[in-house]
């Protein structure tokens, strides 16, 4: 295989075969179970990069369940989201998220820069209870429950929520161990359906765990409860997609600019400089 060969076929590794397809990607009957909850402000700020905002300390715990994703199969993930600002926009900073597939951890972390471990997330309803569990290996580290459909929620808010910005910090080390990309990403989902939403009543148990520290962000105060059954499409990794913008610190002279063949016409802040 020559050089141009390799070029063209070079779209994730292993170049032969590749751990995920080419996208778009579609989920279909994606399900949630998201709880909010107040945490420490102290601890928020030691984890979300600049210049990303916290206007309150909340976080939202996220169990999800995805039944149906083209190119990744059935799997469930959960993690959690801080909402945040940016120049006043505001939206959600993915912190750390947990899957039980292979294909969309390798996917999210190269393509998009979700921080996504292997661990072994569940979402179910039992009788009358939706249950949320995060076990990494034989531990228990999270337990999300909610009343089965209690009370159907305002769409409209779901969906405005859905469509907020979302923001990663994506980090792509060099073979030397230095990042040879570490850029904040801002991504948008696109072809929203809303099937249900529910909400209330709701609580969440957060366990100690080496490497799942999800209880670093402590639960001071549930806040809500929100079941959503959706379909949903994360943008595309191509060029010029609006819906997906980065900016990185250029290393030379230390001033802010766009990277070469960026995804879209609007940059944000970069985080670290290296």
């Amino acid at each position: 295989m020559n050089a141009q060969e390799v070029r063209e076929r070079a779209f994730a590794m292993p170049l032969t075969q590749p751990a995920y397809p080419p996208g778009p990607y579609r989920f279909v009957n994606r399900e949630y179970l998201t709880i909010t909850y107040r945490t420490d402000a102290d601890k928020l700020r030691a984890v979300v990069p600049e210049p990303l905002e916290i206007d309150t300390p909340l976080v939202k715990f996220e169990f999800i369940r995805m039944p149906d994703s083209t190119g990744f199969g059935d799997y469930t993930e959960a993690g959690q989201v801080i909402p945040v600002s940016f120049r006043g926009r505001k939206g959600g900073y993915t912190h750390g998220m947990f899957l039980n597939d292979h294909p969309p951890i390798a996917a999210g972390r190269e393509l998009w820069g979700f921080p996504k471990k292997l661990a072994q997330p569940s979402l179910r309803a039992e009788t009358d209870v939706l249950v949320g569990d995060l076990h990494y290996r034989p531990v228990r580290v999270a337990t999300g429950t909610m009343g089965y459909k209690h009370r159907e929620a305002n769409p409209a808010a779901a969906m405005a929520a859905l469509a907020q910005p979302n923001y990663l910090l994506k980090i792509i080390p060099h073979v030397d161990g230095t990042p040879r990309i570490c850029e904040l990403v801002e991504y948008s989902l696109d072809d929203i359906r809303i099937k249900g939403v529910w909400t209330r009543p709701g609580a969440l148990s957060l366990n100690p765990h080496a490497l799942a520290p999800v209880a670093e962000l402590p639960v001071h105060e549930v806040l809500s409860a929100m079941h959503l059954v959706c379909d949903v499409t994360p943008p595309p990794a191509g060029q010029g997609h609006p819906r997906l913008s980065r900016l990185r610190l250029d290393r030379s002279d230390g001033h802010l600019r766009p990277k070469s063949g960026a995804l879209a016409q609007r940059f944000l802040a970069t985080v670290l400089s290296g």
